[in-house]
């Protein structure tokens, strides 16, 4: 096997491996991972941002590094390479198992089961779902698949593209920290700011990536591609998360559903403003959304396998 190969193979090996099994149900890495940043949270708590980014800049550092001495195990033997990236796409995609969260919600929510819903609702997203109805569940749902398909397939894929082992450790461990500190409340608006902005800035370009890729892909979901294009021209903006909005606002347009509005976290009330130009979504939308997403899931596993035989080719050279 030559080396400009072996990225881009071990690369879809391992989505085919998550679509095919999904996460670990025990012994989890990424588990592993957030025991070991609860850890040094305890330790290196405090209300300012200095304490904050140092550490995320401790744990990002660390995971970036283990990748790069899993990368020098391979330098000189393609198939090694190919291994350990199939084992590191594998451990840090998400795209199977937040397929199978949605799917237990609309099987709860089509036998009219709301506690259910709402009780697995919690496994997907940080709002408080003792204040939602069915339809609620489901837009909360819809959003989160949207919202994640780019955090946890599309980004991952990417970075793993452009940086091998060291970008899908390092860009997982960024994207856990800001899912565990990353909030605008009182004991983690300093801390969390660092880890925040580093999943900003890391998801920047994967989130328009998976929007394009929402937008190709609208017919597949019976879709329009030009409402889906207009939703992030005109409603991405009003989302106050930079990545989050042109995600959402791109499906919600595919899709042909109204996303957004108001979200109630920890007390605490948000607007992320209107996305899409439809109806809320029912019940019945978390099945297309999930096509939609395994649609986007394999033009990201594509897409970031050409870019990796590419960056392959030029570096041989």
């Amino acid at each position: 096997m030559l080396a400009s190969a072996a990225r881009a193979t071990g690369i879809l090996l391992g989505w085919f491996a998550d679509q095919a099994l999904g996460d670990p149900r025990r012994w989890h890495p990424v588990a592993g991972f957030g025991t070991l940043a609860l850890a040094l949270e305890r330790r290196l708590y405090r209300d300012a941002r200095p304490a904050g980014v140092l550490y995320s800049a401790t744990l990002v550092g660390g995971a970036v590094a283990l990748g790069a001495s899993a990368e020098v195990l391979g330098r000189r033997r393609p198939v090694v390479r190919m291994l350990l990236t199939a084992a590191a796409t594998w451990t840090v995609l998400g795209g199977r198992s937040l397929a199978r969260e949605a799917e237990a919600i609309a099987d709860a929510l089509d036998a009219d089961d709301l506690p259910r819903a709402q009780s697995r609702v919690r496994n997907l997203v940080s709002r408080d779902p003792s204040v939602l109805d069915a339809d609620g569940v489901a837009r909360a749902t819809v959003e989160s698949v949207a919202e994640n398909t780019s955090d946890a397939v599309v980004a991952p894929l990417l970075w793993g593209a452009v940086a091998g082992v060291p970008g899908l450790l390092g860009y997982r461990a960024a994207n856990t920290l800001d899912a565990m500190v990353g909030y605008r409340n009182e004991r983690y608006r300093q801390f969390g700011w660092a880890s925040a902005r580093l999943d900003d800035v890391l998801n920047w370009v994967p989130a328009r990536l998976a929007g394009g890729l929402a937008v190709l892909c609208a017919p597949l979901v019976g879709g329009e591609r030009s409402r889906s294009w207009r939703a992030i021209r005109e409603q991405a903006p009003a989302h106050p998360s930079p990545n989050a909005g042109v995600v959402e606002s791109a499906f919600a347009g595919a899709l042909g559903v109204r996303l957004g509005g108001r979200n109630v976290y920890g007390g605490v009330v948000e607007d992320r403003g209107e996305l899409g130009y439809g109806e809320p979504p029912r019940p019945a939308d978390v099945a297309r959304t999930n096509r939609l997403a395994a649609a986007v899931s394999l033009g990201a596993a594509l897409t970031s396998a050409g870019i990796a035989a590419v960056i392959g080719r030029v570096r041989r050279r």
